[in-house]
């Protein structure tokens, strides 16, 4: 095991804020803090930074930065474009700051310190930018048309019941009748209410229409930047342009996860065990990256259902007197193996 102490001649420690950023240069041989100096984060203030660490340091450093997705970002893209390795460090603990009070500069330092005696193997590298950033755009985006989407389906539903429009909404509509709907004129039949019902259903079905189509887009453009990060990956029986990108945004670039396990349990499918007396069994993780754990449940419940393949295996293991939930746990551990594997070689 090699630590960072022994790697690195510096350490820095940033503390980040929408306005300024904190900076502490620990001297790892002595391990004492040499320097400590805020900044603005505008252009000009990064730009002084970056004078003000080449003029303090000498030989190899290494920046700690909190945030690294957030406030952080911007510093973190001007230390890799000037060839300064970065590692992302999470804040103190609450109980921790309790005993030494809280500062700016305390933060900054502690984010150095902090670090010092880990693995340098063990380090969090901050996520990949470029086509994993695409993606993530593109997923928060899917995420809000769907929502507003369903929304407004539900809406129309609703409005559907509470007058009548002579649309049988018993049930949930269906896309026949929102396109239907979409195309409604004033009838002049119609008392004022459906008359005013009337143009707020077609607004609502058109704007589930619209939203239909905003998200067939979005899974395309998510299908090409997959294939980008990936080739070959959506191939897979059970996998789609949605769920390899929530895998390609949890697993970002090689080196964020360090092992099969490790990336098990990221994804929540890392078996937990619950045995009791003469009871030896294990249970669904509910922790770790919810969006990748998702992901690797839809791809399960695919293969347990359409593929022939996994259907044998899932008869199988139904004889040995396993549970539905038992055998969807082992499937989506051996998921994650497989998944694990292929994005070490395809993604760089």
């Amino acid at each position: 095991m090699t630590i960072v102490a022994e790697t690195y001649d510096y350490v820095i420690g940033i503390d980040t804020h929408a306005r300024t950023h904190t900076y502490a240069i620990i001297n790892t041989r002595t391990g004492s803090r040499e320097a400590c100096q805020a900044f603005p984060t505008s252009p000009a203030g990064m730009n002084r930074t970056l004078a003000w660490i080449t003029k303090r340091t000498t030989g190899t450093l290494l920046a700690a930065v909190e945030g690294t997705r957030s406030y952080g970002a911007t510093i973190t893209h001007a230390l890799t474009m000037a060839g300064f390795p970065v590692v992302e460090v999470k804040p103190p603990r609450r109980q921790a700051r309790a005993r030494v009070g809280k500062t700016d500069e305390i933060d900054a330092t502690a984010a150095a310190m902090g670090i010092l005696y880990q693995d340098t193997e063990r380090l969090l590298t901050p996520r990949a930018e470029g086509t994993r950033s695409a993606l993530n755009v593109l997923v928060a985006s899917r995420e809000r048309i769907d929502a507003e989407r369903t929304r407004n389906r539900n809406a129309l539903t609703a409005l559907a019941r509470e007058i009548d429009l002579g649309v049988d909404a018993r049930k949930a509509l269906t896309d026949m009748q929102v396109k239907q709907i979409s195309a409604w004129r004033e009838h002049p039949t119609d008392s004022v209410a459906q008359r005013y019902a009337r143009a707020e259903a077609s607004r609502l079905a058109t704007a589930v229409l619209d939203a239909d189509k905003l998200l067939a887009a979005n899974k395309t453009q998510m299908a090409e930047l997959d294939e980008q990060m990936a080739p070959g990956l959506a191939a897979e029986f059970g996998y789609g342009p949605v769920t390899v990108a929530w895998i390609l945004i949890a697993y970002s670039h090689t080196g964020r996860v360090h092992s099969e396990a490790a990336f098990a349990s990221m994804a929540g499918v890392a078996p937990l065990q619950v045995s009791s007396g003469n009871t030896v069994r294990h249970r669904l993780n509910r922790h770790g990256d919810r969006m990748l754990n998702q992901a690797v449940d839809v791809i399960a419940k695919v293969r347990m259902q359409f593929d022939p393949q996994t259907k044998d295996y899932v008869e199988k293991r139904k004889a040995e007197g396993l549970s539905y939930r038992e055998i969807k746990r082992v499937l989506k551990r051996y998921i994650v193996r497989k998944v694990f594997r292929r994005l070490r070689v395809l993604v760089p």
